[in-house]
């Protein structure tokens, strides 16, 4: 019995699906739709570019939709927390 079904989902009626080049269609994991690691900025550790408005893009970058990824983005979420520890302006 598979009880890891969590780690993946796939929304194929999702008019973007698969939203991101690089990762084949049945391993592609909509489950980091939006991707956690956006704020960590020029540390998120993907493949991303800046456009000339100066915004980040992830167009090129798939790292959180490839199906063996899963450990590697929960593995970072400490640095998640202590962003948003830090953000609170609190010290706490």
């Amino acid at each position: 019995m598979d009880t890891q079904n969590y780690r993946f989902f796939q929304h194929r009626a999702c008019e973007f699906f698969p939203c991101h080049a690089g990762v084949a269609e049945e391993d592609f994991n909509c489950l980091f739709c939006y991707c956690p690691l956006y704020a960590l900025g020029e540390k998120c550790g993907g493949n991303f570019c800046y456009t000339a408005e100066g915004v980040k893009s992830c167009v090129n970058c798939a790292f959180p939709h490839a199906r063996g990824h899963y450990d590697a983005v929960l593995a970072r979420f400490s640095e998640l927390s202590e962003l948003a520890r830090r953000g609170r302006g609190d010290g706490l």
